[in-house]
């Protein structure tokens, strides 16, 4: 990847949103235009009724119903990728084609292939890439960081965790279309925990595990299991249930001198019990999670710090994902949503 600052010397990155959708409503939308050095100025949604009422409400002078024609806009300096992931990789190298860059929602793409065009697209422009894995910057995420670091469990030993709940029940959204999403729930909800170990441990390795539909209506899978390697040594589990009647989020990280257990999706304390005692930490998620991601990204735009989040560490979370299920859909090199019929692991009627 380039090194930071893109738009070193300059005060101000101007922003444009591609798929002014519910995920820019709260969560990442309004940290384009509260982060420090940060503009939004353009929107775009296909509907342009749609897309018009997000900038009147949200007090963005343009919008546009064509995101080629935001991407050209000369007051548009970066773009952010807020549609499903069945189109991240094809707004993102128009992005790079205009020398523009990018922070496109995850996960990545729909799969490793696309990461691998995005990544090269970019690096032959000389542009930076991220990715909107914005746990990677949250205080409590990052106080779990610090407490490993310090010692506070001893030497690291385990990694469990443990995701249920009732997304079955949901019926056939898009983001059980393995033809939009790349996969079912997994790709959109496992990647969280999985990019956020690549971060706190370091890239995983020895990834393998299986996937199976066991109660769903629809086609993708509904149960992951994986195990892996952490470059400190520790063997680390991971299961995924999304036809649970319950619902559990827990992750443990275990040590010779203590644990640390914490909730990837519930603005949950931070536990940390060794030796000392039971400590809790309460750190509230930001009322807009992704922006102090975004803050970070713009950070780096101009020259004032580096973005932990880019194509490349995105690239391997989704790359552990296809590993994983890979047996699901008899390989994943390929359109494996173009041939249903021959996925291995799909339950048949």
């Amino acid at each position: 990847m380039p090194v930071s600052g893109h738009f070193a010397g300059r005060s101000t990155v101007r922003w444009g949103i591609i798929g002014c959708g519910d995920v820019t409503e709260v969560k990442s939308g309004p940290g384009f235009r509260l982060a420090s050095g940060s503009q939004l100025v353009a929107v775009m949604r296909r509907n342009g009724a749609l897309a018009a009422d997000y900038a009147r409400r949200h007090g963005v002078p343009r919008w546009y119903d064509d995101a080629r024609a935001l991407i050209a806009d000369p007051a548009v300096d970066a773009v952010y990728v807020a549609t499903p992931p069945d189109s991240h990789a094809d707004y993102a190298l128009a992005c790079a084609a205009a020398g523009k860059p990018a922070y496109v929602e995850k996960p990545m793409a729909r799969h490793g292939p696309e990461c691998d065009r995005m990544v090269e697209a970019f690096r032959k422009a000389g542009l930076p890439l991220f990715v909107a894995y914005y746990r990677r910057r949250l205080p409590c995420f990052l106080k779990v960081g610090e407490l490993l670091g310090s010692g506070a469990v001893g030497r690291l030993s385990g990694v469990t965790y443990r995701l249920c709940n009732p997304q079955h029940l949901k019926g056939n959204v898009w983001r059980t279309d393995p033809a939009v999403a790349g996969a079912g729930h997994f790709l959109d909800v496992g990647s969280h925990a999985l990019d956020l170990l690549d971060y706190l441990l370091g890239p995983l390795e020895d990834v393998s595990g299986t996937a199976a539909d066991v109660a769903s209506g629809y086609a993708v899978e509904d149960n992951v299991a994986l195990s892996f390697r952490a470059a400190c040594g520790a063997l680390g589990s991971m299961s995924w249930n999304f036809a649970a009647a319950q619902s559990d989020d827990t992750m443990r990280l275990t040590g010779t001198g203590g644990e640390i257990t914490f909730s990837m999706f519930t603005s949950k304390p931070v536990a940390l019990e060794n030796g000392s005692g039971l400590q809790l930490f309460d750190l509230p998620y930001p009322p807009h999670v992704a922006q102090p991601m975004i803050q970070s990204v713009v950070d780096d735009l101009l020259g004032r710090g580096t973005c932990p989040s880019t194509g490349e560490s995105a690239r391997r979370t989704s790359r552990a994902m296809d590993r994983v299920l890979e047996g699901y859909y008899g390989g994943r090199s390929d359109a494996f949503w173009e041939r249903p019929d021959s996925w291995p692991g799909r339950r048949r009627a």
